[in-house]
């Protein structure tokens, strides 16, 4: 999807996907020890500020202009502050091995780039860091829950085990679950959850 896509769907006053964190990134939170944490594309903020509430150093970033400024907005309202980049993932630049967490909460990116995008992520993470992700699978299309109508753009599980295969004690579950997530996330889906160590 374009910047302009996101621009237009993050430029009403709701969140286009809540305030409340992704039920699994909470989930994952709340079990771990704050350190450092990266959250790429994250939108409208709603896991960066949780996050930062439960006491994590939280670096973000999102190419849409509208997404950043609704963050920031909603980081104020709950009185924390987040390091919100107005980036690409090819833009964005940090040092490696920062990070004691990387989450990527429904990131659906093309298979041209999906590859560089995660060894850069994993590239950024702490060794002895955890990456956890939710994303919609190929059993997602057609549904009206959200996420992406190309196909291509949605994951299987072998997908993520070439990626992220290095991690040790890697998890990997597929899942049929309810969401109720704002406006675009909200029905029964079909996602994949992942986590592991590097």
């Amino acid at each position: 999807m374009s910047k302009d896509f996101w621009n237009q769907r993050y430029s009403n006053k709701d969140y286009s996907y809540g305030t409340t964190p992704n039920h699994f990134f909470k989930e994952q939170i709340d079990s771990m020890t704050a350190g450092k944490i990266l959250l790429p594309a994250d939108g409208e903020g709603r896991n960066s500020v949780y996050a930062a509430k439960c006491g994590w150093d939280v670096v973000a970033f999102d190419f849409s202009e509208e997404g950043r400024r609704k963050a920031l907005n909603l980081a104020s309202e709950n009185n924390v502050e987040i390091d919100f980049h107005l980036t690409s993932v090819e833009e964005f630049e940090y040092d490696e091995e920062q990070f004691d967490a990387v989450a990527i909460i429904f990131n659906h990116y093309p298979l041209e780039v999906r590859e560089s995008y995660f060894n850069k992520f994993l590239s950024l993470l702490k060794y002895g860091g955890t990456l956890f992700l939710e994303v919609f699978s190929k059993e997602q299309i057609g549904r009206t829950s959200g996420g992406p109508k190309d196909i291509n753009n949605l994951y299987s599980e072998e997908e993520l085990l070439f990626h992220f295969g290095e991690l040790k004690d890697l998890n990997i579950k597929k899942l049929n679950i309810d969401l109720s997530e704002g406006q675009y996330h909200s029905g029964n889906a079909s996602v994949i959850r992942l986590f592991g160590t590097k």
